[in-house]
């Protein structure tokens, strides 16, 4: 069949039958063949519309999960996005393109690493692998991405009646997931050799960044331009306000996007009453809060009680370097990877009860740097999470005699 095919059903039809093709095990080579030969480009709507007949004619959602990765592969570049919507930056659909940007980075960094190791001689190997881990660490930051679409966009598109795309995409998230996790634990494996490296990279190192580079695709091409379609201002209004709950993966919006109706303040980016906030001690606006936390000469950063970072002040002399794309991130992927056994202590202490505080100091330049960790308790001893505290106390341990408040004075 040679002729461009015009006809929505024809398409679909025709679309359905390749992707069973692959279902019957037929090549991709030879269904990709066929697909140039007769389809040329397909509306992205139409890949969905036949995803989802596929699986409510009774094709088992796990098959159809199988198959994504084929008729992906058979589908990239012949989906045609010449109508899909153009996206203002600070959307959330422009957030995420700007995060798989940066995740094609870091699988391409991998995918270079791995080449060498691969090629070189096992004389750099540990630390080469200590790299790598640190990269995969990274690269586990797609979790962040992945929960926003699985529990802030997908919902409005099952709302519209689109539940087996989602259903396959987060299948396909947890898959990927498990590779990232599986490969982080074969590079922290002690005295691995370099064969060892090379038969492992290719059952779970590599298939863990094609997993990743392949779902960019599926999103670029398909679901975007569709969730730009289906979705209304108002819905990615509140995708926005409730995006940094789940954080960012390894890039900070450096924008704001709001819609031209919505108010302009930040108060959606918190929860208060109009009173503010109230203590048993006392209270104050959300304004003095976040004045007060700021100008603490201090850094602080708040880990929760599932060791994920949720906080961190932003002073304007700060010591160790902090942007939004750390937040609901483990902390122990903050860390080098030489160092996460350390952490992996002192939470474990702090869980325990062993411990209560953790202080360290170190030399950085003219600076003498002092780092303390604390254990947050509630009112019954129980966790609630880790306080990291870090300041310059060089001017401390400089000081001599005393300066009293009544030698205070102001200059005219």
């Amino acid at each position: 069949m040679s002729e461009l095919i015009n006809n929505s059903d024809d398409r679909k039809k025709r679309l359905k039958e390749l992707i069973l093709k692959l279902h019957k095990g037929e090549s991709e080579q030879q269904v990709r063949a066929e697909l140039l030969q007769s389809l040329k480009q397909i509306p992205y709507g139409e890949v969905v519309e036949v995803e989802q007949e596929l699986i409510s004619e009774g094709l088992p959602e796990e098959e159809v999960l199988k198959l994504c990765d084929a008729h992906s592969a058979v589908l990239d570049g012949n989906i045609d996005l010449s109508a899909s919507k153009s996206i203002p930056p600070g959307h959330p659909l422009d957030v995420m393109k700007n995060e798989n940007r940066e995740l094609l980075k870091v699988a391409g960094q991998i995918d270079q690493l791995i080449r060498t190791i691969s090629r070189d001689s096992e004389d750099d190997l540990n630390s080469q692998l200590l790299t790598l881990r640190g990269l995969y660490n990274n690269l586990y930051d797609v979790d962040k991405l992945y929960q926003r679409k699985e529990y802030l966009l997908f919902p409005y598109l099952e709302n519209q009646g689109i539940t087996g795309p989602p259903k396959v995409m987060w299948g396909k998230h947890d898959e990927i997931r498990e590779l990232i996790r599986g490969s982080i634990e074969l590079l922290q494996t002690e005295n691995i050799t370099l064969e060892e490296f090379i038969a492992t990279s290719e059952i779970i190192l590599k298939p863990a960044i094609k997993g990743v580079i392949d779902m960019t695709i599926k999103e670029e091409q398909i679901l975007f331009p569709m969730t730009l379609d289906k979705l209304t201002e108002a819905d990615w209004y509140e995708i926005s306000k409730q995006s940094l709950e789940i954080g960012f993966c390894l890039y900070d919006p450096p924008l704001e996007w709001k819609p031209s109706w919505a108010i302009k303040d930040r108060s959606d980016l918190v929860s208060s009453s109009k009173n503010g906030i109230q203590l048993p001690s006392g209270g104050f606006t959300l304004e003095e809060l976040l004045a007060i936390l700021n100008t603490l000469p201090v850094d602080m950063t708040f880990v929760d009680r599932n060791d994920k970072v949720k906080y961190f002040s932003q002073s304007k002399e700060r010591i160790f370097q902090r942007n939004r794309a750390i937040l609901n991130r483990d902390v122990r992927h903050c860390h080098p990877p030489s160092s996460t056994h350390i952490v992996d202590k002192i939470i474990e202490d702090f869980k325990a009860g062993k411990e209560s505080r953790a202080p360290f100091w170190i030399n950085m330049g003219d600076k003498m740097i002092h780092i303390e960790y604390f254990a947050l308790r509630n009112e019954n001893n129980e966790y609630l999470g880790t306080l990291e505290v870090s300041h310059d106390v060089r001017a401390y341990r400089e000081l001599q005699g005393e300066q009293r408040i009544l030698s205070y004075t102001k200059e005219a």
